[in-house]
C-alpha cells in the first residue's frame, strides 16, 4: 500500500511565501513523475506543477516565476515553493505521484493541504 502524505498548508498574507512537501512511503519500486494541483471551490482540479524522475519541471502558465517545485529522490519526498502567494492562490493542494508497486504502475493522490491567502 502507497500513501502520500502532504504537509505545510496554512493561512498566509498576500505576498507571503509558504512551502508545500509531500512525502511517498509504502511498497514502493519506483517514482516516476511527482507534482501538485490545486483545487479551489466550485472550480476543477488544475495542475500547478510536475517534476519527473529526471528533474524535469512543468509549470502551469500563472505560477512560472512565483512557484518552485523540487523533490528529493532518496526520501520520496517532492516540495512545492510558492512566492508571491496571491489570494486566487486559495485552494486545496494535492499531491500526485506515478508509481510502480509489485502490484503495477498508478496515480496517486495525497488528501490534500489547505493553501489560504487572505488580501
Amino acid at each position: 500500500q502507497v500513501q502520500l502524505v502532504e504537509s505545510g498548508g496554512g493561512l498566509v498574507q498576500a505576498g507571503g511565501s509558504l512551502r508545500l512537501a509531500c512525502a511517498a512511503s509504502g511498497r514502493i519500486f519506483t517514482i516516476y513523475t511527482m507534482g501538485w494541483y490545486r483545487q479551489a471551490p466550485g472550480k476543477q482540479r488544475e495542475l500547478v506543477a510536475a517534476i519527473t524522475s529526471g528533474g524535469y519541471t512543468n509549470y502551469a502558465d500563472s505560477e512560472k516565476g512565483r512557484f518552485t517545485i523540487s523533490r528529493d529522490n532518496a526520501k520520496n519526498t517532492v516540495y512545492l515553493q510558492m512566492n508571491s502567494l496571491k489570494p486566487e492562490d486559495t485552494a486545496l493542494y494535492y499531491c500526485n505521484a506515478d508509481i510502480t508497486t509489485n502490484t503495477g504502475r498508478r496515480p496517486y493522490w495525497g488528501q490534500g493541504t489547505q493553501v489560504t491567502v487572505s488580501s
